[in-house]
């Protein structure tokens, strides 16, 4: 009984790190689509502020900031297993 429970512990341990690489895959997907949603709303402010002839370049900045990080997190979630 000792010997299966041991057994156990050990397919555990195989199935856990895949779990963990997917799951953190979901992950990087959830942080992209949120960075996403914040790249077009600062695209709209900084539309709109251009139009109306005030001052956009701080929300410009955070929009090529964010641009910069929904690319990066892109080539980083590429070496990561696909969704299920």
């Amino acid at each position: 009984m000792t010997r299966s429970s041991g057994q156990g512990g050990q397919n555990e341990g195989l199935v856990r790190p895949e779990r963990r690489r997917a799951r953190s895959g979901e992950d990087f997907d959830i942080i992209i689509g949120f960075l996403g949603f914040w790249a077009v709303v600062l695209v709209v402010v900084t539309v709109w502020l251009e139009v109306t002839g005030q001052p956009a370049l701080w929300w410009a900045l955070g929009l090529l900031a964010t641009l910069l990080a929904i690319y990066g997190m892109v080539r980083l979630r590429r070496q990561l297993p696909d969704r299920r």
